[in-house]
């Protein structure tokens, strides 16, 4: 929780203005327009842009293309304030407004808080009063706050506005806030107003923005460290620019983050070098591809003294961490060697050595799930729900996230302390959160959620940009092609973030119908060496045996679920004629245990297109029509159209006229649910009146395996015989 004098501190030109809710149909259709021009820009930056301009999509469009590529991708922070663009400008080009309500109206503008006593102070008049005045019909007055009621009058009157006039009113609400003994913000605006470096004030408004990105409010954070900057000196000057840093990491402004603690090195302060050393890692390796090969020894601390010893040490354990996301298992191993010699220099084994050894091995795909756990939302929650799920208990491990929403989840990770409720933390456990919902079968809500925290967190970030590659999945498995999030997500990663789009390309061929083009693409994917995550996300068995791939076929993590699907899948792919029918009947059997709706969904659909292959029509529609109801059921829209369309494409109307093809259609669908495909096949023709060496031919079979089946099949109905099995056909299929 903030502390009492951080609360109501908002982003100069931003909270005060009273920004609502952003829609999320708004955003996809900006950013589809802005993708169609090339102005690719992160889903979370255009939806704070849509909220602050009221979706003014002119104004927006042209203060995109202001922007730098890496303010669009959401790698710097947005301008303060915002440029006064064509289209803001004529909205309020016959704006007159008396001088004492424009100094209002700047006042309001720049202040971090929206409280109204400050600026009744400061404007001499009375809430009622500046109600009732020229002013009041552009603020919105209630409960002792105030904004205001067009933001972007608060944009134009920045930007219209001299500078020298905006240092006067900064110092008129110094003197304010310092009489009513608010520091901080006297503070913020003496630096604001000053011409000279102000020391006292950089200092406090460090410590400030320390408190402020502990607390989850990088933004802010950062609006205040980097104010600090301009006026310390020296050690201090230090402090600011690695708070600055450390806010922009927690916000995922990654190439500012690496300015900013880039500085520090190789002349910084060793204490505040030390400390910022994680967060450059961080930012290096998401804007590089690649953890920085460097030596941990050659960045140890000169000092003994422990809390520098501590920043080293933490700072390795994220480098192992950030190493096994990308698959590095030689660069993971050299950090955690590094990790194991500072954690035993600090005594910090068990609460930081032996959770991120435990988290770093589970990610590169060899977990103990009888290792360690620590607290705190990453080898806290993240650890035991990826544990649970990897285990067969995803709903356990969801339940394990969802606590993160808790006031009673407010305790502290050492592997990323001070960043527990950044939005960059956040977007691990929403990654996370969507990965298990997926693993679960959810896609609908899987979907939902992504979408969700695309509009609002920077998930490109987590576990190599995993975000990414989900999001586009759950894009094909829905829509069937992909939107404009998950192209504006790709879009806005750094070129060297690299993620596979060869398998998507697959997948929406697949779904489409495009059998030859999917299997093209698999094929060049395999050929690439098939790279992919460790944490299992669905690809694209069906056109190709993706588990071939040589000796360093990756190992994977997820539920058993997964495995097993994936395993039934090949199964069938590799079922020669001769054992067909074997292989059907196993597989329709181990089937019937899977509780996710889409792994499930996708076995049918399987054994629907197989079974087709072989002319087994009636059972290839019982398949297939399994499969589009259980996609359905999932939420994955695309995957049930597209096994409505092989259903379609089975024999033209064959639903109207099965049951003239098929006189015992209904009894046939209600015994699927009772015997094997075999063992249906048998029956059938026996009800039908087929002798024993009739069927054994018909089949390929022997007389004696008819008579095996026949055996099972009067014990599973409870008959006698033959004249009884034709009896119980001909009542169910008059009565279903």
């Amino acid at each position: 929780m903030l502390p009492a004098e951080l609360r109501g501190i908002g982003i100069e030109g931003l909270n005060a203005q009273g920004v609502g809710s952003t829609s999320s149909d708004a955003v996809e259709t900006i950013l589809d327009h802005l993708l169609t021009d090339g102005l690719g820009c992160a889903p979370h930056v255009l939806s704070r842009l849509v909220a602050e301009l009221r979706g003014d999509e002119r104004a927006i469009r042209q203060i995109v293309e202001r922007l730098t590529p890496a303010q669009r991708g959401g790698l710097r922070p947005l301008p303060i304030p915002l440029p006064v663009v064509p289209a803001i400008a004529a909205l309020f080009g016959d704006l007159i407004l008396p001088a004492r309500d424009r100094d209002l109206l700047l006042a309001l503008s720049v202040c971090l808080d929206d409280d109204l006593g400050p600026l009744v102070e400061f404007d001499g008049r009375s809430a009622a009063e500046i109600a009732a005045a020229p002013v009041g019909r552009h603020l919105i007055v209630r409960a002792g706050r105030t904004h205001f009621a067009e933001p972007r009058l608060a944009i134009w009157v920045r930007g219209r506005t001299d500078p020298t006039v905006v240092r006067r009113i900064h110092d008129r609400l110094s003197e304010v806030f310092g009489h009513r003994g608010d520091r901080v913000s006297a503070d913020w605006h003496r630096a604001r107003a000053s011409l000279d470096r102000d020391p006292a004030a950089a200092a406090e408004l460090t410590r400030i923005a320390r408190e402020l990105s502990e607390a989850g409010h990088p933004d802010r954070a950062l609006l205040l460290a980097r104010e600090a900057t301009v006026h310390a000196a020296g050690a201090a000057r230090d402090e600011a620019r690695l708070v600055a840093g450390a806010s922009s990491v927690g916000a995922g402004f990654a190439v500012e983050a690496a300015e900013w603690l880039g500085s520090l090195f190789p002349g910084g302060t060793e204490r505040y070098r030390l400390q910022g050393l994680a967060g450059l890692i961080t930012a290096r390796a998401h804007l590089q591809g690649i953890v920085p090969e460097v030596d941990p020894d050659s960045l140890r601390p000169r000092s003994d003294d422990r809390d520098d010893w501590y920043a080293w040490t933490r700072a390795a354990a994220l480098a192992a961490v950030l190493c096994a996301e990308r698959g590095d298992r030689s660069g993971m191993r050299t950090w955690l060697k590094a990790l194991r010699a500072g954690t035993a220099r600090v005594g910090a084994e068990r609460e930081l050595r032996d959770p991120v050894v435990a988290l770093s091995w589970l990610i590169v795909g060899e977990p103990d799930l009888d290792g360690a756990v620590g607290t705190g939302p990453l080898t806290g929650r993240m650890l035991r729900a990826l544990r649970a799920a990897i285990e067969g208990d995803v709903d356990f491990g969801l339940r394990v996230l969802t606590a993160a929403d808790s006031p009673l989840s407010a305790d502290r990770d050492p592997l990323v302390e001070g960043f527990e409720h950044s939005p960059v933390v956040r977007a691990y456990q929403a990654v996370v959160e969507v990965l298990l919902l997926i693993w679960r079968g959810d896609i609908g809500s899987a979907d939902e959620r992504m979408r969700s925290a695309a509009l609002e967190l920077p998930i490109g970030i987590p576990l190599a940009g995993l975000g990414v590659v989900l999001v586009r999945r759950l894009d094909l498995a829905v829509r069937g092609e992909l939107g404009p999030i998950s192209r504006a997500l790709t879009a806005s990663l750094p070129p060297a973030a690299k993620i596979d789009v060869i398998v998507d390309r697959g997948i929406e061929s697949f779904l489409a119908g495009a059998f030859g083009g999917a299997a093209s693409s698999i094929r060049l994917w395999l050929d690439l060496g098939a790279p992919q995550t460790t944490l299992s996300v669905p690809g694209l068995d069906e056109v190709a045996l993706t588990n071939e791939i040589g000796d360093a076929a990756p190992t994977f993590v997820g539920p058993p679920e997964v495995f097993l699907a994936h395993e039934l899948r090949m199964r069938l792919a590799t079922a020669t004629d001769g054992r067909w029918r074997m292989e059907h009947d196993a597989v329709q059997e181990a089937a019937r245990t899977l509780r996710s709706p889409f792994a499930r969904g996708r076995v049918e659909l399987m054994l629907g297109a197989h079974c087709a292959i072989r002319d087994e029509s009636a059972v290839a529609r019982s398949h297939l029509l399994a499969a589009q109801h259980l996609f359905e059921l999932s939420g994955a829209v695309a995957w049930a159209r597209s096994a409505g369309d092989r259903l379609a494409r089975l024999e033209p109307d064959e639903s109207d006229v099965a049951a003239v093809a098929d006189p015992l259609w209904s009894c046939r669908h209600a015994w699927t649910r009772l015997l094997t495909a075999r063992e249906l096949e048998v029956a059938m023709r026996a009800v039908a009146g087929a002798p024993n060496r009739d069927i054994a031919a018909a089949l390929n079979v022997s007389v004696r395996t008819v008579e095996v089946h026949l055996g099972r099949v009067f014990a599973k109905l409870d008959v006698r015989g033959r004249v009884e099995l034709t009896a119980l056909a001909h009542r169910t299929n008059q009565h279903l």
